[in-house]
């Protein structure tokens, strides 16, 4: 018998976002399936990363902000009351555009911050060198764990913050522009990490690079003016969009 498609892990239902009075998504429905990866592309300020905090509900931790719809991970609504948020957070993991390494603390400690942080019982040490190889950067760091973090290259210093993500055990990665403030090799790098961690999670990307989205998604998300203008295989978005606007984007008309 031929076996039932995948059922989306996240799911938005006319998902909107507000600073305030100011509506930053509006009624945004889109998919991301298990194991798969999502890129959000479109110009600047068009709600890519107020979407990608929704998803975990870091939306709300800024002031005034407040969002509507529903946010459905594994058909279980985050924004119902008795979702604990904090919960959240720890199933959806975060990594953001610039490394944000803890400067005071070490390697080490970084790597387990969130695993004191949420009380995690369990070995730390175990913990650390298993989310430093999911995060390729173990056998560069295993002899200098009590070094601080902030001796570390940038494209190293993500790869720790990735890994830092990874110690709580997320079912879910979001990634805003990772590699946006890396240079090439560090970018690789990152690109192939991405491919090695789909094998584990859902990922979903924010990326201003068009090369980008194209080689590491296998769907992508176009947004425009805080509205989901299309979302289909990445393939299909790059040589045979739906929208006028979709092309107009990936072809550099505007940006």
């Amino acid at each position: 018998m031929p076996q039932p498609p995948p059922q989306p892990q996240i799911l938005t239902r006319n998902l909107s976002a507000f600073f305030r009075s100011t509506r930053a998504l509006k009624d945004v429905n889109v998919q991301a399936l298990p194991r798969s990866v999502l890129a959000v592309i479109g110009p600047s300020g068009c709600g890519k990363s107020t979407f990608l905090r929704c998803l975990n509900r870091m939306h709300e931790l800024v002031p005034g902000a407040t969002a509507t719809g529903q946010v459905l991970i594994d058909g279980q609504d985050v924004y119902s009351s008795d979702v604990d948020p904090v919960m959240i957070r720890r199933r959806v993991g975060m990594v953001f555009q610039r490394p944000n390494p803890f400067p005071t603390m070490s390697i080490f400690d970084n790597v387990a911050a969130g695993l004191k942080l949420n009380r995690i019982a369990g070995n730390y040490v175990e913990a650390v060198e298993k989310s430093l190889h999911q995060a390729a950067l173990w056998e560069e760091v295993k002899d200098r764990l009590q070094s601080s973090a902030l001796s570390l290259s940038g494209g190293q210093q993500q790869r720790l913050c990735i890994a830092r993500a990874l110690a709580v055990q997320p079912e879910i990665l979001l990634m805003d522009e990772p590699a946006s403030a890396l240079d090439p090799i560090a970018t690789a790098r990152i690109e192939e990490l991405i491919h090695e961690l789909q094998e584990q999670y859902t990922i979903v990307i924010v990326t201003h690079n068009m090369q980008q989205a194209a080689r590491v998604s296998d769907w992508t998300a176009f947004f425009y003016m805080g509205q989901l203008v299309e979302c289909a295989l990445t393939a299909q978005i790059f040589t045979n969009p739906r929208e006028r606007r979709t092309e107009d984007y990936v072809t550099g008309k505007f940006g």
